[in-house]
């Protein structure tokens, strides 16, 4: 028998988590949202998901006492350890700061600064955006050519050697990094349809399944 892996999501009370831990569950995974640092530990992967401000979220997890856990779990997953999913701002959190909360730490995995949005358009992005991806990569694995995901933001993370995956929106923004295990996107898969939950299963991929 084939269990579902199970995934730990970092609930640092910051947005609805709820809806990325249903997605999560949707695509196959024993979802669990917790702020138990054991449980964390434990988990077969991690997931940590941020929406609204990226000081804020910096703030909740050190609040939470989550921050430092947050950063070694990400550094271990990029080193090829257990696997590791930041989704919108927790894929800016990844970076060292951001020109939003001036001042206020990231967890440094990447050392480059997170930007507002440039050129002549809407802030923030909130609609569905064609992505560019490098389908080589695991995490695009099976996914139809020219797909759509939601985009709801006002701050990118630059682009890096550990890019995956781009949009138009008045330049080319930055969508998704992937360095080892640790993979990130600033679209939200929870909201992004069966792309979403594609994305969603090809990173449960990289989680160890137990079986009895």
């Amino acid at each position: 028998m084939t269990f579902r892996p199970s995934v730990a999501i970092f609930d640092y009370g910051i947005g609805n988590l709820r809806s990325a831990q249903k997605a999560l569950e949707f695509a196959g995974a024993e979802a669990t949202l917790t702020s138990d640092k054991s449980l964390l530990k434990e988990a077969d992967g991690v997931v940590l998901p941020g929406v609204g401000a990226f000081g804020r979220c910096a703030e909740a997890l050190v609040e939470s006492d989550l921050f430092g856990l947050a950063a070694s779990m990400a550094d271990e997953a990029a080193s090829g350890g257990k696997p590791f999913l930041g989704i919108c701002v927790g894929m800016q959190l990844l970076y060292s700061g951001s020109e939003e909360s001036i001042g206020v730490n990231g967890l440094r995995i990447i050392t480059e600064q997170v930007k507002v949005l440039e050129g002549d358009v809407k802030i923030p992005q909130m609609q569905w955006n064609k992505l560019k991806c490098d389908f080589s990569h695991r995490m695009f694995e099976g996914i139809e050519k020219d797909p759509w995901v939601y985009f709801v933001h006002s701050y990118s993370a630059p682009k890096t050697e550990a890019s995956i995956a781009f949009c138009d929106y008045g330049t080319e923004i930055n969508a998704a990094i992937a360095v080892n295990n640790l993979w990130a996107m600033q679209f939200h898969p929870e909201k992004s349809g069966k792309t979403g939950i594609s994305i969603l299963q090809n990173f449960l991929s990289l989680l160890k399944i137990k079986e009895s």
